[in-house]
């Protein structure tokens, strides 16, 4: 495995890549539901990129940049131990150097949910995301349907701009109690991570639910809502029913609506989805 810094390293290396190229692109601090990305990535393709970014533009002035957890040297022996060929980790100045003023906006599918509580979240991600797609040139992009907001907004910015990637979406892993794996997960108390798991519960019960025959969205998300409410060290941000390609919110849920959940607990804001099937 060759781990890489500089973008024009990288770019000398691209005719010697084997074809078809994987892509997993991280912030680090990495969990099993991004071993699990890596291992989707690594039997669909002859080779496999991971990079290593926090991003700085995808952070509001009030969240936490500084204190998001990093752990390198531990990120590098999971990507090795599970046949990645190469890591990219750039520094931010490599990313953004002086000068850098381009910043893309995908539109109305990131304007809803995370959209609305992360202002300028998503102009972020979709810059780095469009950076690492120009510069690794894989043949397939691999996300974790967890972030399935951000999934959304990388489809669009890649159907709009013709880059011609295949993006592939990894279901959520989850521990045994059910709590879907993140790497802010670490900063939850026990007591933080029991009411945590109202969220989790709250998403398999409103399948159940829907599958039971019950389809109206508001009534769906109501009862999720009052769910949610059971625990005091919850503060709902938003319980929504959306289609998955454009993130609108669905009178009627369907096969293929997300149920997207965010909520805080404490100083730590979790999300969570699951897609009605």
């Amino acid at each position: 495995m060759k781990v890489i810094d500089s973008i024009r390293e990288y770019r000398g290396l691209l005719g010697s890549i084997a074809r078809p190229s994987g892509l997993v692109p991280t912030m680090g601090f990495l969990h099993e539901g991004h071993r699990n990305i890596v291992q989707e990535a690594r039997l669909g393709n002859a080779s496999v990129t991971a990079t290593i970014f926090v991003n700085p533009r995808q952070f509001s002035p009030a969240e936490d940049f500084e204190e998001y957890p990093r752990d390198p040297e531990a990120d590098i022996e999971l990507l090795d131990s599970e046949g990645v060929d190469f890591v990219f980790m750039p520094s931010v100045e490599e990313i953004y150097p002086d000068g850098f003023g381009t910043t893309i906006n995908v539109g109305a599918v990131a304007a809803p949910l995370e959209g609305k509580y992360r202002p300028g979240h998503f102009q972020g991600v979709a810059t780095v995301v469009c950076k690492l797609f120009c510069i690794c040139r894989p043949d397939r992009a691999y996300f974790g349907q967890k972030d399935i907001q951000q999934c959304a907004v990388v489809n669009r910015l890649n159907i709009d701009l013709n880059l011609g990637i295949e993006v592939v979406v990894v279901p959520t892993v989850r521990d045994d109690d059910g709590l879907a794996i993140s790497s802010r997960n670490v900063y939850l108390s026990s007591s933080e991570r029991e009411a945590a798991l109202f969220i989790s519960r709250s998403l398999f019960h409103v399948l159940e639910m829907w599958r039971s025959g019950e389809k109206n969205s508001n009534r769906l998300k109501s009862h999720t809502k009052s769910m949610l409410e059971l625990s005091p060290l919850l503060s709902i941000d938003y319980v929504s029913i959306a289609d998955p390609q454009s993130m609108k919110e669905v009178k009627s849920a369907t096969a293929g609506s997300v149920v997207a959940i965010a909520a805080r607990i404490g100083k730590t804001r979790l999300i969570d989805n699951i897609t009605l099937e």
